[in-house]
């Protein structure tokens, strides 16, 4: 993974989720989905930091997954915030859209870590 490009993005987007929360709790008086999109969205960059710090490459694509599940989960919450109109749908896209180049970049860091994975676990069994 391009680490730097996915910590900045992952942090920006913690950014905007922190200030959509604020919204919601604030402006919209709703507290139930924004403290769940508060928790999801803000663990995306979390677990993409502690994946930096993995004990193994099995660890790296583990917490990487879970990063994964919580740029899913920050999605749901988003659309149902749009389809429930306690966003506007411009403002909703824009996470969407965001919440999507993230999942996608760390479906494709994952990938290319499970191959890695394989081919140091080749090279091994060759060396025996």
């Amino acid at each position: 993974m391009t680490n730097k490009i996915a910590n900045h993005k992952s942090y920006s987007f913690a950014l905007r989720i922190i200030k959509l929360y604020q919204l919601l709790s604030k402006e919209k008086q709703e507290y139930v989905i924004s403290k769940q999109i508060l928790r999801s969205g803000t663990a995306i960059g979390a677990l993409i930091r502690e994946a930096e710090c993995a004990e193994s490459k099995a660890d790296f694509i583990h917490k990487l997954a879970i990063s994964n599940k919580k740029a899913n989960e920050t999605h749901y919450w988003i659309m149902l915030l749009r389809d429930s109109n306690l966003i506007d749908t411009k403002l909703a896209n824009s996470f969407l859209l965001d919440c999507e180049e993230l999942q996608k970049l760390l479906n494709s860091s994952i990938k290319t870590a499970k191959t890695n994975l394989k081919t140091i676990k080749k090279d091994n069994e060759n060396q025996k």
